[in-house]
């Protein structure tokens, strides 16, 4: 039984980055697109961006939905922290992709589009800013007492690292965006997200080497995890890894490639993922709340787990599916006739 109780909170650990990387993957291009949308300078060209979403947006979003479900339900404790000490970044995040929602739709039948349009981009803002405060918020550490409650004040989650890791984390959401848009428009319009991949992906690196110097200097947490041997060799590893990808992101970009600059994105996120998961493990709440401290009784884990394994491949399944039903490219000014 100890046994068992040490390894399911590391399996729905594991379950947890993966909902969390799938919906920042997917989800991101979504908000990525939505920010670009603000930079289209005419109603068809900003029909067409809004049109390469219309069919995937709302399965994407299942994947944020899913997380919570299963973060209430694995760790309970971290749940109730997290969601107290980051209410303000979680409304905001609410109020952003609830205003993407409504301007979508209402946009789509609307004769004046342009307050819909600007709705629509200000609220895709608004959620990726908001994810970026709340990472950076949880990378700094929640103040907690002895029993795991939330002891911090109200902006705790606001300094310069953690506006930081937003802005970066927004680069990196039109970094994905673009890449997206250079499979799905062709022409003028797809000349143009070459042009916003290559500032997004050197914007994001600069971001990332600023977050990187910053880590051990001001992260005491993650100063040790990242100078504990073997781990160190695994750090020094992850930064090469990613120059590496950047430097062959930028080179499929000058070639004018479309599917390759999407694939390399989509490797520089996974990378970053398994950085910060190896820097978190094993808190929930870094530095303060392990998982074995905030899991739920092993009963309730087993049953979510035969649960998630009937569910998991009938979501995955259908996001396929989906995205192999649509695609293709987006062409013509003709959304919302």
């Amino acid at each position: 039984m100890q046994a068992l109780e040490h390894f399911l909170p590391q399996v729905w650990f594991v379950i947890l980055a993966l909902f969390l990387l799938l919906y920042v993957m997917l989800d991101g291009f979504d908000l990525g697109v939505g920010i670009l949308s603000l930079t289209a300078d005419d109603e068809e060209r900003r029909g067409i961006l809004m049109t390469s979403l219309g069919n995937v947006w709302d399965a994407n979003e299942t994947w944020l939905v899913l997380m919570g479900g299963a973060l209430f339900g694995a760790f309970p404790l971290a749940y109730g922290t997290i969601l107290t000490a980051l209410y303000i970044p979680i409304c905001m995040m609410l109020f952003g992709l609830i205003f993407r929602a409504v301007a979508f739709e209402f946009r789509e039948h609307s004769k004046r589009k342009l307050l819909w349009n600007y709705a629509f981009g200000a609220g895709s803002f608004l959620a990726a800013l908001a994810q970026g405060f709340a990472l950076g918020a949880v990378l700094e550490g929640i103040a907690v007492d002895e029993a795991g409650h939330f002891v911090g004040s109200t902006w705790d989650w606001l300094d310069w690292r953690s506006i930081l890791v937003a802005l970066t984390l927004i680069q990196g959401y039109v970094l994905i965006g673009s890449t997206y848009l250079i499979m799905k428009t062709e022409g003028e319009l797809q000349t143009n997200h070459y042009r916003t991949a290559k500032i997004a992906a050197v914007t994001t690196l600069i971001g990332a080497i600023l977050i990187t110097i910053a880590t051990p200097i001001f992260y005491e947490s993650a100063r040790s995890r990242l100078f504990e041997k073997p781990l160190v060799y695994v750090f020094a590893t992850i930064p090469l890894l990613g120059m590496l990808l950047v430097g062959l992101l930028l080179k499929s970009l000058a070639n004018k490639e479309e599917r390759t600059p999407f694939v390399w994105t989509i490797l520089i996120f996974l990378l970053t993922f398994i950085g910060l998961g190896l820097i978190v493990f094993p808190y929930i709440i870094p530095s303060q709340i392990t998982i074995y401290q905030a899991a739920a009784s092993p009963s309730a884990l087993v049953f979510m787990i035969v649960f998630m394994g009937v569910l998991l491949p009938i979501m995955i399944f259908y996001n396929i599916y989906n995205y192999v039903v649509f695609r293709g490219k987006v062409v013509g000014g003709h959304y919302g006739e």
